[in-house]
């Protein structure tokens, strides 16, 4: 990563994650201890619609595999972020290399990027599926899921490597405090020197929000059209069928750009260190934490697979 960004940042060599230091000292344990199990649930719930999905052949369809690609972005997203935010709550020396500042932004813009897509990608897989059925094992054949999948992350690669590389390759002169707990765009690059720094937040800006906006509106299309199909459906049985096909889907979609756009898009203003602190964690620790609740709650046949296999691993002689 530093040998693709160079190294023009002055003679800054390391930066302080400020986070949650200026909450009072004995709140930390307790956002630790917080923080750590939703973490862990994160972890576990996501390894665990994986394990169910490779384990069961009637699961092994394009939705299933779209969401086991789902699962891994978001346990290398948290992972990019949440091991450092944990470490900071009970440490007082929250200082953060240049180099590892530019690989946590990296590594967080292409794991969030790859998440947006892929939601993009199964809201297109529910559209063939319920809006184009007898064209569904055409469209959506192993190739073509493959190729969606395989463009999910190069696409993630790439966003993470121009936001990246647009930050860092400005000039920091000091302070060094980033006002956030891990190296996200705003905060850093208030902590940028130059003219040339308003073009690039502003660049920046409009590729993160174009990024994520294009993914909203494809999404929204596609369910403009399987509302669309489904009202054609004559059977209150057969609508209720289609429609809980997307319910997990929609559901997880409604969350995550719901929390996305209170963050990005929030009239700018006053507001305190705090409140900015909390205001990151629904989007970095909360969102991933509910996405596998989410699908698995509301998908019925992964949680009655879930079921099968759990109870499968604690009575084998009984399967």
């Amino acid at each position: 990563m530093a040998a693709t960004l160079g190294r023009n940042h002055s003679s800054m060599s390391e930066f302080i994650l400020v986070g949650f230091s200026t909450f009072p000292r004995h709140l930390l344990p307790t956002f630790f201890l917080l923080f750590l199990l939703m973490y862990l649930f994160t972890l576990l719930g996501n390894l665990l619609i994986m394990a169910t999905v490779w384990s069961e052949r009637s699961l092994h369809t394009p939705m299933y595999l779209f969401l086991c690609a789902l699962s891994t972005s978001e346990i290398l997203y948290t992972l990019a972020i949440t091991p450092r935010l944990l470490a900071d709550l009970l440490s007082t020396g929250r200082t953060i290399t240049w180099t590892a500042c530019a690989s946590q932004m990296f590594f967080s813009f292409t794991f969030g990027f790859t998440h947006s897509f892929l939601l993009t990608v199964m809201g297109y897989d529910r559209y063939v599926a319920i809006c184009h059925p007898l064209h569904y094992h055409v469209l959506m054949s192993p190739r073509g899921c493959a190729c969606l999948v395989a463009w999910s992350w190069v696409s993630g690669s790439v966003m993470g490597l121009v936001v990246t590389t647009a930050v860092f390759h400005l000039t920091f002169c000091g302070p060094n405090e980033i006002h956030h707990f891990f190296c996200h765009v705003p905060p850093v690059v208030k902590l940028a020197c130059g003219t040339d720094v308003p073009t690039v937040a502003l660049g920046v800006g409009l590729v993160c929000i174009m990024a994520l906006l294009g993914c909203c509106l494809l999404i929204l299309l596609s369910y403009a059209f399987i509302v669309a199909t489904i009202l054609r459906i004559p059977s209150a049985e057969g609508r209720h069928k289609a429609f809980s096909t997307c319910a997990s889907h929609l559901t997880v979609v409604i969350v995550h750009y719901g929390f996305a756009s209170v963050v990005y898009l929030k009239p700018k203003g006053p507001q305190s260190l705090e409140g900015d602190t909390l205001m990151g964690i629904t989007y970095t620790v909360l969102t991933p934490f509910l996405s596998p609740i989410i699908f698995s709650l509301r998908n019925k046949e992964l949680k009655t697979a879930m079921t099968k296999t759990f109870l499968r691993k604690l009575h084998p002689q009984s399967s």
